[in-house]
């Protein structure tokens, strides 16, 4: 039989042994060792031939394939063999253990493949949107009394029902929701805060609420609050 050469791919003798079984077609709970070894030695020889390093750990395997096989042709003492384990049994349980964690091993890169179709952002300081936005009312409203009603937002709408999480398939740009907010300014030229969160998605609440802040910064509305505590408005300048 003809075996395909093929360098650097094999991670080692067991790895090589499961390769030649596939391609034999072999069931390797019924491991043919006399077959197995001849298949094994042919490829070390070949290697040998195009002046390729072989490890010795391929060399080691060879030399314990080399000596199953004599023990297979020798006739053996029935003393012999309740004495010793079988060699070939142990050899099927090595390959069978290396087999699983290969196996676990493909998993585990496919996971990873799919964790780098994942793009995630690194935490921002929301504080940089602020830089230079000029509140009215002596500077009452700050960034932390709007923070404090983003939250009992999130926290009335969490009580009834929850903000999806679903992927969206379309992901909602500053700059789009900065036009929306632009032309509900234009038409209603007052608006309460919390109104602009009109649609409960995850995606959607954090890029509105961060719109209103770089249109704030940008000096494109304004942010008032009529008394302590009282409803946060947003007008159009």
């Amino acid at each position: 039989m003809d075996i395909e050469i093929k360098i650097n791919e094999f991670e080692g003798p067991l790895d090589l042994l499961l390769h030649l079984i596939k391609e034999s077609k072999m069931d390797i709970f019924d491991l043919k060792i006399e077959l197995i070894t001849d298949q094994y030695l042919d490829y070390i020889n070949k290697m040998e031939q195009m002046n390729l390093d072989i490890a010795s750990s391929y060399l080691v395997m060879a030399a314990e394939l080399i000596e199953m096989k004599s023990k297979l042709l020798l006739p053996r003492h029935e003393e012999e063999e309740q004495e010793e384990e079988d060699p070939k049994e142990q050899l099927v349980n090595r390959l069978i253990e290396y087999q699983k964690y290969k196996d676990l091993t493909s998993e585990f890169k496919e996971l990873e493949e799919e964790r780098h179709q994942i793009f995630t952002k690194s935490p921002e300081n929301i504080k940089s949107y602020l830089e230079d936005v000029k509140f009215v009312n002596n500077s009452e409203v700050t960034l932390e009394d709007l923070i404090e009603a983003f939250k009992k937002f999130l926290e009335r709408q969490k009580e009834s029902r929850p903000l999806e999480t679903k992927i969206t398939k379309k992901e909602i740009s500053l700059e789009e929701r900065r036009t929306s907010i632009k032309k509900i300014l234009k038409e209603k030229k007052r608006i309460n805060f919390l109104d602009l969160f009109d649609v409960i998605t995850k995606e959607y609440v954090v890029v509105t609420f961060l719109t209103i802040l770089e249109m704030a910064r940008l000096n494109e509305l304004l942010i008032t609050q009529d008394k302590n505590f009282g409803e946060i408005m947003c007008e159009g300048i």
